[in-house]
């Protein structure tokens, strides 16, 4: 080959990158983890100001499909089917509550009739069986809805947004507690793929793999691979010099928990005054003071932390337009909930059919921005052929 020649693949391809560039700046960065969180909290605050089983139903359609199109082929990305399962699980009990101990709600269609157990003097208020009326499982299907989106929304940020990205962009303050959130986060899917791969392994061998004598032999192979993963996070995490911290004034050491703690019970009092009805006058004066006294107090501990970013994740536009619809939606309906309450809260007694309205519907819509906006998941590549 001559000197100063480049080596050419097969006809058409590309030629190579260059070099210093990340392959995640070449193909397009994925996108920054707090968004996607944004974008599911605020989704989910929708659905705290409605009970209409159609938005709600709404909301879960537009997560669901935000998730089916932008979740990546990884284990932590699984966990979006777990999260349905215990959402579906939270309506069938509720609904199993209504039925066995009854309900607050007044109501005259009986389904059914019960056999009522007669309980003591000092248990009134509470009874066993009895009436369950239509209005009363409906006035429990629509709280569980409520609830179950709120789920399915958290589910989809967690199948959304890589948690180990989501680490590096924690402030300071936070890094060794999003270190524990983390490894406990990708504790569980590691598990699951052990427990996977051992039950596969004794099927070809003929074991069985079911029963209590299947179990216990499956699970102490896990134990000890679980046993050994621990040692060696534990040893690569002192490696690098996890717990070190720098050396600040007792000023402000106390300063800096006085600002966190007022500010995590000023954010508590006013997401509680923001949720009901009484507190709306001094819910978000609260809430905007203690989320500024946190984030100083986070920014104060930060001085404690000596580790530095490789690479950080960076909020680009894009970010901004998948935190800015979810929040969109969220305000939206917030105002519909004000205006039209009737619409976002279907009555019980009477009860009514619920309706869909127009335009709280069409704000829902605007939650599908991150579907067309963000990056597809890039796929595993194959070896060629050699």
């Amino acid at each position: 080959m001559a000197s100063g020649t480049r080596p050419r693949g097969r006809a058409g391809a590309a030629g190579p990158a260059a070099p210093g560039v990340p392959a995640s700046r070449r193909r397009g960065a994925p996108l920054h983890p707090g968004a996607w969180w944004l974008w599911a909290l605020a989704l989910g605050t929708a659905a705290t100001r409605t009970t209409n089983p159609l938005l709600l139903a709404l909301l879960v359609t537009v997560s669901a499909y935000v998730v089916a199109t932008r979740r990546p082929n990884a284990p932590w990305a699984r966990s979006y089917g777990a999260f349905v399962k215990l959402a579906l699980a939270v309506l069938v009990v509720r609904l199993l509550f209504a039925v066995v101990l009854g309900s607050p709600v007044p109501g005259t269609r009986v389904i059914v009739h019960l056999p009522e157990v007669p309980l003591p003097d000092w248990a009134q208020g509470i009874r066993l069986g009895g009436r369950v009326t239509a209005e009363a499982l409906a006035f429990a299907l629509y709280d569980a809805l409520r609830l179950a989106t709120l789920l399915v929304c958290v589910g989809a940020a967690n199948a959304l947004a890589n948690p180990s990205r989501l680490l590096k962009s924690l402030p300071g303050a936070l890094y060794e507690t999003g270190v524990a959130v983390v490894v406990a986060l990708t504790f569980a899917p590691n598990l699951i793929a052990d427990v996977q791969r051992l039950r596969a392994a004794r099927r070809l061998r003929g074991r069985p793999d079911r029963g209590v004598r299947g179990l216990l032999q499956v699970g102490l192979p896990v134990l000890e691979g679980a046993l050994e993963r621990s040692v060696a996070l534990a040893a690569a995490m002192d490696a690098r010099g996890y717990g070190r911290s720098a050396e600040v004034p007792p000023a402000v050491r106390r300063t800096t928990a006085a600002l966190t703690l007022g500010g995590l019970l000023g954010v508590c009092a006013g997401t509680y005054g923001l949720l009901t009805a009484e507190g709306g006058a001094y819910g978000l004066p609260v809430l905007l003071a203690g989320l500024a006294a946190a984030l100083g107090g986070l920014w104060l501990g930060g001085r404690r932390s000596l580790r530095t970013r490789y690479r950080p994740d960076r909020w680009d536009p894009r970010a901004w337009l998948v935190a800015g619809s979810g929040a969109a939606v969220a305000a939206l309906l917030a105002l519909a909930a004000a205006r039209d309450p009737a619409a976002l809260h279907p009555g019980v007694v009477p009860l009514v059919a619920p309706t869909l309205p127009l335009w709280p519907a069409a704000a829902v819509l605007i939650g599908l921005v991150p579907a067309f906006v963000t990056p597809a998941p890039e796929d595993v590549p194959r070896k060629e052929p050699s």
